[in-house]
């Protein structure tokens, strides 16, 4: 007895000095709990996370003015340009998931893309002094710039697509990396991993302040170069700070290549689709022998109902088979199709939100830059306005940690539940149908104050600029329950072997908002421009009615909410099992 008792002491002990969630150190062998991750890593992750979203907003919160002030473009291709760029970024976001879980790890591809990040900010740079801003002191309000050559633009272009990829193959990766820092298994790290989310957007939104303000201002005034180069100095930092990190990081090893796994589940199930199952709701189901090269051998998902179909690429009417993994898959491997399959009407119901987000950095500041911009003889530039956005998520996520979430537990009378993801999200597209709507009778009351006549629009109504306090306020709120809320639910959701997957899902909505935005934009101009009409959106913003399209987009916004409503009340969560001794260890 008082060797089974010291057995089990050294087993705890055991238990208690490694992480519980199959993590490793630098050197591929299971990461010490006291010695790897936690807050330690977790701090360095959102500096890097802060510095880089400083450098990235450095370049994208005042480029619809520098394609506006500099190349020359009219409002609407600016707008469809940032757009369209934006969501290239979070596309982008796919290539690098896709590297991480198959391949290099998240770790080694959050290196390799922050590398690309500086080299691009590095080339823009060098571009925009040298090449793009002639004659000197131009693309500030009042100087025009010259016609650039055509290779010059492509110079341009080359380097603003080098940093959306460098920052859409980082982004989603650096997300899931600072929550795999904390071992969930563990109730303490668990709960951390939790917050963590929460403090990741609010680095993120509080490095783009900076950008926003002081940055913000700098180019606002034609001091492009400035910018530019300070966004490219703290990149760089935050890279350096990233690789300072290496040695005190926890590591997951990548599981290889998804998209087999998935195909091999949907072959399977089409050609076993003559297979008589059983009827009624039990069937005994392929569980693997634990040596099939296809399984993500973390925790085992459990059988779920709902897509029956795929059922028969893992059920077997014979006790001796030979296994092949195109006929016959494991039920975690069908599981694992299940999940993503899931998650796809919610993810497609975030596209609209996306859409109402994505206006912030278009036409926000083309509104703002058309109203009341000075106090006294201080010029507040219009993309400094979206301070506002930052300081709401601010205190958002401080009201909604600190004050609702205890609050609904306690109305609930469950301890540690508040809001769950799905709801969260539900509350996020209800402000910004809130927000669009704000936006619109803001636009009418700037109307109401503009001069039809001018040419350039720069505060040329008398309404302040600080009647736009609230919608970005407004924004900045349902950012923090759908923004946030995504991170969780996707990286909670995904399965095992696909964690940076789900946070890409969370930037590819992002993309295909701004591409639905550059389409919604081209589509009100193509049918209000008919008849000699200036259209919606006009270089001369005066002329046109964007007071419409902004409730054109709270309309679509309520039809949204409605699809998702039903696609949140449709979908399951996924069932887990331990599976422990399937834990694969490595960087």
């Amino acid at each position: 007895m008082a060797c089974l008792q010291v057995s089990m002491e050294k087993l705890k002990e055991v238990e208690q000095e490694f992480t519980g969630d199959g993590t490793v150190d630098l050197h591929g062998r299971p990461a010490v709990r006291e010695q790897t991750g936690k807050w330690f890593a977790g701090i360095i992750i959102l500096l890097n996370q802060g510095l880089a979203t400083l450098a990235f907003f450095g370049v994208g919160v005042n480029l619809v003015l520098f394609l506006t002030r500099v190349l020359q473009q009219d409002n609407a291709d600016a707008a469809n340009s940032v757009s369209k760029w934006t969501g290239t970024v979070y596309i982008f976001s796919l290539v690098g998931a896709f590297l991480s879980d198959s391949y290099w790890g998240r770790y080694k591809t959050c290196a390799i893309f922050q590398v690309i990040f500086v080299i691009g900010l590095v080339l823009l740079s060098v571009a925009t002094q040298l090449f793009l801003l002639k004659p000197k002191g131009c693309g500030d309000e009042t100087t025009q710039c010259k016609t650039q050559s055509s290779w010059e633009i492509c110079l341009f272009y080359v380097s603003i697509y080098m940093i959306a990829l460098g920052n859409g193959g980082y982004q989603p990766n650096i997300a899931t990396f600072g929550a795999d820092q904390f071992d969930e298994e563990d109730e303490h790290e668990g709960h951390s991993k939790v917050t963590f989310f929460s403090y990741f957007y609010l680095a993120l939104n509080l490095g783009s302040l900076f950008s926003n303000t002081i940055l913000g201002y700098f180019e606002d005034e034609g001091i492009w170069v400035l910018g530019f180069w300070a966004s490219t100095v703290s990149a760089f930092a935050a890279l350096v700070l990233f690789l300072g990190g290496t040695t005190r990081y926890r590591y997951f090893k990548p599981r290889g290549n998804p998209l087999a796994r998935f195909f091999q589940v949907i072959v399977a199930a089409a050609k076993n689709w003559k297979v008589e199952m059983p009827a009624g709701e039990v069937y005994d189901l392929y569980e693997g022998n634990g040596n099939e090269k296809s399984i993500v051998r973390d925790r085992k998902m459990l059988h779920t109902d709902g897509f029956k179909f795929l059922d028969r690429a893992a059920f077997t009417n014979s006790p001796v088979f030979e296994y092949n993994p195109w006929r016959l898959c494991p039920v975690s491997q069908v599981e694992e199709v299940k999940c993503i399959l899931r998650l796809l009407p919610i993810w497609l119901c975030t596209i609209i939100y996306s859409v109402v987000f994505t206006q912030m950095a278009s036409l926000f500041v083309e509104q703002g830059d058309s109203m009341k911009t000075t106090i006294s003889n201080f010029r507040i530039p219009p993309a400094s306005m979206s301070s506002f956005d930052i300081l709401s998520v601010a205190a958002f996520i401080f009201l909604y940690r600190k004050v609702i979430d205890p609050l609904v537990c306690r109305i609930r009378n469950n301890k540690g539940k508040g809001l769950n993801e799905l709801q969260r999200m539900g509350i996020g597209l209800v402000i910004a149908i809130m927000a669009m709507v704000v936006a619109g009778i803001v636009e009418c009351y700037r109307l109401k104050y503009a001069k039809k006549d001018c040419r350039h629009c720069q505060g040329s109504s008398s309404l302040s600029i600080f009647w736009q306090v609230p919608q970005y306020a407004l924004i900045g709120a349902s950012e923090v329950f759908m923004y946030v809320g995504q991170l969780e639910f996707f990286n909670a959701q995904a399965p095992d072997g696909l964690k940076s997957f789900g946070s890409a899902l969370c930037m590819t909505s992002i993309s295909l908002g701004n591409y639905v935005s550059s389409l919604l934009v081209s589509i009100v101009m193509k049918f209000s421009t008919e008849d000699n009409m200036p259209g919606w959106i006009p270089g001369n913003l005066n002329r046109g009615h964007l007071d419409r399209f902004y409730f054109l987009l709270a309309g679509l916004t309520i039809v949204d909410l409605v699809l998702y409503i039903a696609c949140a009340k449709w979908y399951k969560r996924m069932k887990l099992g331990k599976g422990d001794e399937h834990r694969q260890y490595g960087v």
